[in-house]
């Protein structure tokens, strides 16, 4: 058996926007024994998960749950509801949003990307009124669906869903609304039946707190609709089966067994802290770490406040300083991996993850690597980071989650 020591002594920081750290106690839960999934037991588990699920999301529609990447559930979304040769309107926000392009173009697909020009594309969300003004140009209403990345884990940029929308609307065009929210869900706000959503994809891996394994399509009875005459092919992804399975509580295949173990004892943290309260602690988290990058000196890949994400933030180096070796730095030195830029920004910038099972002290053991880390890197620095982290949380205090009897 292969022996890892990578982490002598302590605990590893795994800082990364996913996936991110697994709790211990959906680590025991996933320990338990396998049992028969087409036995009753099973059928009482899917069931939990599958109406808890559903809360997370958002929606009263049904939510499928596949055995997969979050890679599988871009794929899903587009063969259920899509046909050969179908144009579909993508907009580029960062590498994630580049990537289902391509799975598209290798479906064969004909994605159109919308975007503003080069880096700066990477810098902001998405702009409704691009969207809207390329769907009113589609008078013979060729474009079959939208799609666009919730929070972009590249970058750090959340997006306005609600706003993407509104701009399909008022265009009076068809087209579904298909969202990648594999980063954002269950750590930002998102409202898959309010926002009108068509299909939302998301993965187990970060705010749920899960390890990699489980994706996610919630779909609209709009999108059901589609399936019903998209032709593009599908067997393993197909929707129709999996949700008349899920009516008792079982899945067409063989499922994770002890991930969903895993998920519903996640769907229990998170529901038993509340939504609102999650979403709070992460962008209350998030402004902290924006606090340190600025006393740093150093750029924040965001340029909009307006999307700032709760999820990560985008730390860009000087010009001249290789991001990578920072980050190298940081690793070595203090046993704190820090996400890589990707695509247009490798290299020049690295990222923080502050999701999931994150909390104040978490936060502020990753600052204190990264900004001792810069310093041997010798990133000159302007203020210390971790001063003004903790000056924002001490002045931003948030309700303690437990009451302590006297």
């Amino acid at each position: 058996m292969l022996k890892l020591d990578f982490h002598p002594a302590g605990r590893h920081f795994l800082q990364i926007p996913g996936p991110s750290p697994v709790p211990d106690r959906i680590l025991r839960a996933m320990s338990y024994p396998t049992i028969d999934h087409r036995g009753p037991e099973f059928g009482a588990l899917g069931l939990k998960v599958l109406d808890g699920i559903r809360k997370i999301f958002k929606t009263a529609q049904p939510v499928v749950i596949y055995p997969a990447s979050g890679t599988g559930a871009w794929e899903a979304a587009l063969v259920n509801t899509l046909s050969q040769g179908d144009a579909v309107l993508m907009y580029e926000t960062g590498h994630f949003a580049t990537l289902w392009k391509k799975l598209a173009e290798n479906l064969g697909l004909k994605p159109e990307f919308l975007g503003l020009p080069g880096v700066e594309g990477w810098r902001r969300g998405v702009q409704p009124d691009l969207i809207e003004a390329r769907l009113r140009a589609d008078t013979g209403h060729a474009i079959k669906a939208v799609c666009v990345v919730h929070n972009e884990t590249s970058t750090g940029v959340t997006s306005d869903i609600a706003a993407v929308r509104r701009a399909i609307d008022a265009a009076g065009h068809p087209a579904l609304l298909l969202v990648d929210t594999i980063s954002g869900l269950a750590s930002a706000d998102y409202r898959h039946d309010e926002w009108g959503v068509d299909v939302t994809v998301s993965g187990s891996q970060k705010g749920l707190m899960l390890p990699p394994g489980i994706s996610f399509n919630a779909v609209s009875q709009k999108a059901l609709a589609a399936s019903k005459q998209a032709t593009l092919p599908r067997a393993f992804w197909g929707w129709d089966e999996i949700i008349e399975m899920n009516r008792q509580g079982y899945w067409p295949y063989t499922p994770n067994t002890n991930l969903l173990y895993g998920l519903a004892e996640s769907l229990d943290m998170i529901l038993g802290e509340g939504l609102d309260r999650v979403f709070a602690r992460h962008q209350r988290l998030a402004a902290a770490c924006r606090a340190a990058v600025e006393a740093w000196g150093l750029e924040i890949q965001c340029v909009d406040p307006a999307v700032y994400s709760p999820v990560l933030t985008g730390v860009v180096m000087p010009e001249g300083v290789d991001a990578d070796a920072v980050r190298k730095t940081i690793y070595e030195h203090f046993d704190l991996s820090l996400g890589t830029g990707l695509g247009k920004v490798k290299g020049r910038m690295f990222r923080i993850g502050h999701l999931g099972d994150c909390n104040d002290l978490t936060l502020m053991a990753a600052l204190a690597g990264c900004e001792m880390g810069l310093k041997l890197s010798g990133v000159g620095l302007k203020a210390s980071g971790v001063t003004a982290a903790m000056d924002y949380l001490t002045t931003h205090v948030a309700k303690p989650a437990l009451k302590v009897a006297a």
